[in-house]
């Protein structure tokens, strides 16, 4: 199961991708471990441009044709951007979870205390897998 190395993960399989964050801005996700335990995702309602979310709180939701998962915010902050790509075509997550397949972007307030680095987030799903 692929987990890279230059992203931080929550304990509930999104990730975030700070490359951008000299505006605060992060990139968030599903891990490729949650798309894969979904199944074929069908349907994917997000956060509006513009929302404020709080770290660990469900903020969407992934559907698939096995089961529904909250979608959490790993960070606090506020909705700048919604991928329609992914909303159009919830596929996309399933088979490009860490690039197209990205869910919103948040500026953030406050720290990113909490996230696991790939390391503990490998080690996370293996301990689920066993």
């Amino acid at each position: 199961m692929s987990v890279p190395e230059q992203l931080r993960y929550t304990e509930e399989h999104e990730w975030i991708a700070d490359h951008d964050a000299e505006d605060g801005v992060v990139t968030v996700g599903i891990t490729a471990y949650a798309a894969d335990a979904l199944g074929d995702i069908v349907y994917v309602s997000l956060p509006e441009e513009g929302a404020d979310v709080s770290a660990g709180e469900p903020c969407g939701e992934a559907e698939s044709t096995k089961s529904v998962s909250d979608v959490y915010a790993p960070v606090t902050g506020e909705v700048t951007a919604v991928n329609a790509a992914v909303i159009d075509d919830p596929s996309v997550i399933n088979t490009d979870p860490y690039g197209e397949g990205w869910l919103f972007k948040v500026r953030t307030t406050g720290d990113h205390d909490g996230l696991l680095d790939a390391g503990a987030y490998s080690k996370l799903i293996e301990e689920h897998d066993q």
